[in-house]
């Protein structure tokens, strides 16, 4: 029988690979919006710092005909990038906001709870949204190479960038506090060209530092390396947003860990073995923490576990949907 390649797809079957663009009222006034596409069990992943909602769609892609993929941005970032954050704490109100979220698909999609992927900030989301609500609506969790706790202490020392966590910490503050008598700015063109090139020298930095793989550090530097001309006319858009996150990181004492028994659903904790964000020993130690977690370490992955194995993330995401680990 002889395929009709000019034959007019069903329209059931065009509208799941068609992206939508829902928004949802998280506040008074405050509008998020959230792609949607696909077909089939609803499932939500939450995106990184700086990144867009819909830099997952290369690994979902094959899996719409199976799943309906809720794909929040966070305010700042991605199709959110003009909503302003009102709370200094933002993981806080980025978990008030998952709240809603959350329960206005189990509402549309008459569910008591979904299947939840996250990572790096994302997850770091997650962890202030279980310890906040709890983990009643989500049904079961992908953890991707997020530590619960952001600072280290005399019992942990498994933060943000582990043992070099004071030197680029304090990198971190050098940019901000030169920023600072700028804060008024409207736009990222209007600051000074040095604090430009700083500022944007200080984000390859934490980019290059976030994969492992040679090829993924060659796709950073030619994708972030702006000449004199270009710097000059960069509007970095997401600037004084990302300068807000920073702040709050550097000042706020994020520590999740007490939620973490509290977490009883099953939860899976993807590891880049050669993360330097957050060392894969002590990531390790935080699926020990987890009443009902496994892990998967991927050896050669460093945090940015998408970008530095591909493939591997895809299967592990179809897996994890699949509720077949």
């Amino acid at each position: 029988m002889k395929t009709n390649l000019f034959a007019v797809p069903h329209p059931a079957l065009l509208n799941q690979y068609q992206l939508h663009t829902k928004n949802i009222e998280v506040a008074k006034g405050t509008l998020l919006p959230m792609s949607v596409i696909g077909h089939g069990k609803p499932v939500l992943l939450l995106h990184a710092y700086g990144m867009d909602a819909r830099a997952f769609l290369p690994f979902i892609l094959p899996l719409l005909g199976h799943y309906t993929f809720y794909l929040p941005h966070l305010r700042g970032f991605g199709a959110a990038k003009d909503i302003e954050l009102s709370e200094f704490d933002f993981l806080r109100q980025y978990a008030d906001d998952l709240h809603v979220v959350i329960e206005q698909i189990c509402l549309a999609r008459n569910i008591d709870a979904l299947p939840v992927a996250a990572i790096s900030m994302g997850a770091q989301v997650m962890w202030a949204y279980f310890s906040r609500y709890g983990s009643a609506r989500v049904s079961r969790y992908l953890n991707i190479d997020q530590s619960p706790a952001i600072h280290n202490q005399d019992d942990w020392q498994g933060g943000l960038f582990g043992s070099r966590q004071q030197e680029v910490f304090d990198i971190f503050r050098g940019v901000i506090d030169m920023s600072l008598p700028y804060a008024d700015a409207q736009s990222f063109t209007h600051l000074p060209f040095t604090l430009k090139r700083h500022a944007t020298d200080v984000e390859r930095l934490f980019s290059l530092l976030s994969v492992n793989r040679r090829r993924s550090k060659a796709f950073i530097q030619a994708m972030t390396y702006k000449n004199d001309p270009k710097l000059a006319l960069y509007e970095h858009r997401f600037w004084n947003h990302k300068r807000q996150c920073l702040q709050a990181y550097l000042t706020l004492p994020y520590d999740f860990r007490g939620a973490l028994e509290k977490v009883t659903i099953p939860v899976l904790n993807l590891i880049g073995g050669r993360s330097k964000l957050y060392d894969s020993k002590w990531q390790q130690k935080v699926t020990q923490m987890l009443p009902n977690a496994t892990e998967i370490v991927l050896p050669k992955a460093g945090h940015a576990i998408p970008l530095d194995e591909p493939i591997r993330f895809y299967q592990v995401l179809r897996k994890f949907f699949g509720n077949e680990l």
